[in-house]
């Protein structure tokens, strides 16, 4: 970049990536196994629910159920 003068600027502005639901529900997985490892099982508790309760997790969870070979068999409603 160049300011007025002419100048060439160093200050570049750092674009952060977004994080896919994949990327998100393993850096909890991997956060509760260092917490157990730890023996800090109150920490673990609260990443359990952090990651029960994610948007990620269900997402990941929608999308393993609504794809896999069994998504087009019948319920117990008959309809699929």
């Amino acid at each position: 970049m160049t300011d007025q003068s002419g100048a060439v600027s160093h200050e570049t502005k750092r674009v952060k990536r977004k994080q896919t639901p994949e990327e998100i529900v393993s850096r909890l997985q991997a956060r509760i196994v260092k917490a157990q490892e730890a023996g800090r099982h109150n920490k673990v508790k609260v990443l359990q629910r952090m990651l029960a309760h994610s948007q990620s997790a269900r997402i990941l969870a929608v999308e393993r159920v609504s794809h896999n070979d069994g998504s087009k068999t019948p319920g117990v409603d008959g309809d699929t």
